[in-house]
C-alpha cells in the first residue's frame, strides 16, 4: 500500500443516553444544590445511561452514525480505535465488539486508555496508522460510562460526570486536514484521578487538577496550534475536554481564542471523559457552528495525568 500524504476527519457522529439527571434530583441525595454545582463546575445535568446500557452499545450508536455521515461503508474501513477508561472488563475489547456489530469485517481493532484525553490520543494513533500505510479509513470513538464508576453519595464525583460517545471516521487524503500532535504525561500528579482497586469507584483530587489543567494546559494548546502554523485567533472553534466550565473559560482565554466557537457541552453534559471532545464537536457541527473546511483545535486532559491535542480541518 502506497502511504499517503496525508489524513482527514470525514464525519463525526455521537450518542447520549436518553436519562437526564439534574442538579435538583442529586440535591435529593446529596448535600448540594443546583447554585453550588453551577458555580463550581457550570453543569446543569448530565446524561446517565440505563443499567443494560454498555460501553458497547453507545460506541456502536456513534459509530454507526459517524459512519453513515461519512458515505463510506463497512467494508471500507480497516482500522477502529476506542478510547475508554471505562470499559465493563478487559477482554474482550471494546473495539472488536463494535466492529463485529457494524459488520466492519477484519479490522485493526484495539482499546485506548489515557482517561480524558483518550480521543486525541486515538485520533493521532490512527492518522499515524494511515501516514505509515497500515490503514485507509479508520474509526475512532471515544466512550464512557462513567456512572458505573461513581460513588452517587460522592458529591466532589457525583455531580460531574456523565455518559456517552463521539465517533469520527478519518481517511486518506492527498492532502492533510489534522495537524502534529502534542502528547504527554506527568505520571507524579497520577493519584489525581484514580481508581484504587477493582471494585473501586473513581476518585478526584479535584483542587490538584484544577490548579494543573489552568497553569500547565495552555502553553501546549498554543503549542499545538504552532506546529499546525495556524494562528488563535484564525480558530473557528476550541473544543477542549469538557472538565470544568471554569477551566475551559480558562484555557481559551489564555491561548486567545478570540474568534473562536468554545464548546461548553459540559453544561448539559457533564463530564463524559474520553467522549466528550467527539460529543461536544459533533453536536457543534450538527447545529450548524462550525464551517465545513475551518480550523478547529482538540485538546484533551485528565487522568493519568495526560494531555493530547492537535488541530483538525472541520469536515
Amino acid at each position: 500500500m502506497t502511504s499517503p500524504a496525508g489524513a482527514r476527519v470525514v464525519a463525526f457522529g455521537h450518542y447520549q443516553p436518553t436519562r437526564v439527571v439534574t442538579n435538583d434530583e442529586l440535591s435529593q441525595r446529596v448535600d448540594t444544590n443546583d447554585a453550588w454545582i453551577r458555580d463550581r463546575v457550570g453543569i446543569v445535568s448530565r446524561r446517565i445511561a440505563a443499567p443494560e446500557e454498555s460501553v458497547t452499545d453507545m460506541a456502536v450508536a456513534a459509530g454507526g452514525k459517524a459512519l453513515a455521515n461519512s458515505g463510506l461503508s463497512a467494508s471500507d474501513i480497516d482500522l477502529v480505535i476506542i478510547a475508554t477508561c471505562t470499559a465493563n472488563t478487559p477482554l474482550p475489547n471494546v473495539a472488536c465488539q463494535v466492529a463485529a456489530r457494524l459488520e466492519i469485517n477484519a479490522p485493526g481493532a484495539f482499546d485506548l486508555n489515557t482517561a480524558c484525553s483518550g480521543f486525541s490520543y486515538a485520533l493521532a494513533t490512527a492518522q499515524h496508522a494511515i501516514g505509515a500505510g497500515a490503514s485507509r479509513n479508520a474509526l475512532v470513538i471515544g466512550v464512557e460510562k462513567l456512572s458505573d464508576w461513581v460513588d452517587w453519595d460522592d458529591r466532589t464525583t457525583s455531580i460531574i460526570f456523565g455518559d456517552g460517545a463521539g465517533a469520527a471516521v478519518i481517511s486518506a487524503s492527498e492532502t492533510s486536514g489534522i495537524g502534529p500532535v502534542i502528547w504527554g504525561s506527568d505520571g507524579t500528579r497520577s493519584e489525581a484521578i484514580r481508581v484504587e482497586h477493582r471494585n473501586g469507584f473513581l476518585i478526584q483530587e479535584g483542587q490538584t487538577v484544577f490548579r494543573w489543567a489552568t497553569t500547565a494546559i495552555a502553553p501546549i494548546a498554543l503549542e499545538a496550534c504552532q506546529r499546525a502554523g495556524v494562528d488563535p485567533t484564525e480558530l473557528t472553534a476550541f473544543v477542549p475536554h469538557q472538565a470544568n466550565l471554569r477551566i475551559i473559560e480558562s484555557i481559551a482565554k489564555k491561548i486567545g481564542a478570540t474568534n473562536a466557537v468554545i464548546a461548553r457541552d459540559i453544561v448539559e453534559s457533564g463530564n463524559t471523559s474520553a467522549a466528550s471532545i467527539p460529543l461536544a464537536l459533533s453536536k457543534m457541527i450538527e447545529r450548524g457552528e462550525v464551517a465545513s473546511g475551518s480550523p478547529v483545535l482538540l485538546f484533551g486532559f485528565g487522568g493519568g495525568l495526560t494531555y493530547a491535542g492537535q488541530v483538525i480541518t472541520c469536515p
